[in-house]
């Protein structure tokens, strides 16, 4: 997952001022914060049988406890940024680490249902809040080549954090201690929150916000509204039939948006700072780019979520055994991730991401046939492990670098708005494709026919990978080195008419 930006990042500091002692234990901080939110986008695919057995939580209600997180976490991210620049980064990141571990708390109390997916919607907006402070309060405190290595150490701890979540998942609850069962999976965030807390409290230090920030709510109000008329229907829309309720509030959401962009040009023009820079609005491969995410994201956590389902409730797996199955997706990821960020990208540009949905569909394919030939009777993992692998190494390629191309659309001013906002998106996207891939599954589970059900949601994903495919042409042909994409310009060289006190700003 990429790292949220926010809506006004501060400038780099000058490398004259002597570097705050204690700034590694604010990357320790904000590591923290990223891998709880990557656990907890994907810790509960694995709960849902005993989440069913606990609270009678049936497909429409797992669907919200999973997508419902990053529903509210997306429609609140660029919000969050902004809130940030006016009342200080390490103000909202001491209040969402608050709230994201109390929220936690509350999913694990939860008596019903109803409730767990409130406190899961409270939950996301919390790391709504909590997340997009990470990349200020680091280029506050670090520069140049530190600056640099920072946002190396990022990638290899965040893609660990992926892996890990469902084989935790699985692992806690599955060894049911004390009896907690799926509760234990929201309360591992406990004594990682409060650690989180006790670190920030002690090491970052703390910058007065810019008051003269204004916040856009009315912005924000759009979002959020517009987001819930969309995923609402789909998840609801499988099993009451597809009323027409559910098709007038797709319509309402279309306008939403569109209100949103209007509103947003507005803003603008009466010199008041909107949630997002209009000019990203009015290139159509950032507009093109934003697509492409909803899209690739949609169908990766879909089809993530259906193998997850598939082994617990098709082949009967432990909460264990399904979160070990997620290994072969996960291993194919890191793998086409490391080809394609450490060789591809730079060598082959734009190309990389053709071949990426490519060699996915390629996985898919072979999935499908693996799935035609199984012997119920003797299933294991090993069985369809490498058409998920497959389907993985091409989801990798497109991972490591589908932002940078999209930002080489954007001006260099513009960065922080627009990985803001793809952030926003890429959450947004999964919720949705939870909805979606969710309800396909689902269909046909409840006659029994579960590989049906994988297949249809295999030909779903085909679909969008398709779409996606087809917008990757309208792309930047290079993209954005990744220094850049995280604010940090390169070093000039020094004038050899320089004194030995002088140096030049990064």
């Amino acid at each position: 997952m990429e790292i949220p930006g926010v809506s006004n990042p501060s400038p780099t500091p000058d490398r004259t001022t002597v570097p705050y002692r204690w700034r590694w234990m604010i990357l320790v901080a904000m590591l923290v914060a990223e891998i709880m939110d990557l656990l907890d986008a994907s810790i509960v695919n694995v709960a849902g049988p005993d989440l069913e057995r606990s609270l009678g939580a049936g497909s429409v209600g797992l669907q919200w406890v999973i997508g419902g997180y990053a529903l509210t976490l997306g429609a609140g991210l660029v919000l969050g940024g902004r809130l940030g620049d006016r009342h200080g980064r390490r103000r909202m990141f001491l209040i969402g680490m608050a709230s994201f571990t109390a929220g936690s708390l509350l999913c694990a109390v939860a008596p019903n249902i109803e409730s767990l997916i409130a406190f899961r919607l409270l939950q996301g907006a919390a790391g709504a809040m909590l997340l997009p402070q990470g990349l200020g309060l680091l280029r506050e405190n670090f520069s140049g080549s530190e600056l640099t290595k920072v946002f190396a150490i990022f990638g290899p701890v965040l893609g660990l954090g992926g892996i890990v979540g469902p084989v935790l998942g699985g692992f806690l609850i599955q060894g049911d201690f004390f009896g907690l069962g799926w509760r234990s999976v929201f309360l591992v965030n406990l004594p990682i929150g409060i650690a989180a807390l006790i670190v920030a409290v002690r090491f970052v230090p703390r910058k007065a916000g810019d008051r003269t920030v204004r916040v856009d709510v009315t912005g924000a109000a759009l979002v959020v509204a517009s987001c819930t008329l969309l995923v609402l229907p789909l998840n609801q829309g499988q099993q009451d039939g597809w009323p027409l309720w559910t098709w007038l509030c797709m319509a309402a959401s279309a306008i939403g948006f569109a209100l949103f962009a209007v509103q947003q040009r507005r803003t603008a023009a009466a010199g008041r700072a909107p949630l997002v820079t209009p000019g990203l609005l009015r290139k159509p491969a950032f507009t093109v780019g934003l697509g492409g995410i909803a899209l690739f994201f949609g169908g990766l956590i879909g089809t993530q979520l259906v193998l997850t389902l598939y082994l617990q409730i098709g082949r009967h797996f432990t909460a264990g055994g399904a979160g070990l199955g997620n290994l072969p997706l996960a291993v194919g990821t890191a793998i086409g991730g490391a080809v394609s960020g450490a060789f591809l990208a730079d060598r082959i540009g734009r190309k990389v991401l053709h071949i990426g949905p490519l060699v996915q569909l390629a996985g898919a394919a072979v999935l499908w046939f693996e799935l035609d030939g199984l012997d119920a009777a003797s299933f294991s993992i090993w069985d369809i492990a490498l058409g998920v692998a497959v389907a993985g190494v091409g989801a990798g390629m497109v991972i490591a670098a589908l932002f940078s191309f999209i930002l080489a659309a954007v001006d260099d001013d513009e960065i922080g708005s627009a990985s803001g906002m793809l952030s926003a998106v890429q959450a947004v996207g999964g919720s949705i494709g939870v909805a979606v891939f969710g309800s396909v599954f689902f269909a046909q589970a409840r006659t029994g026919d579960f590989t049906t059900g994988f297949h249809y949601a295999l030909i779903v994903q085909a679909c969008l990978l398709a779409a996606f495919l087809a917008i990757t042409f309208l792309l930047p042909k290079k993209g954005r080195p990744e220094e850049e994409q995280h604010g940090i310009a390169p070093e000039a060289p020094a004038d050899d008419t320089e004194t030995d006190t002088e140096h030049l700003t990064v």
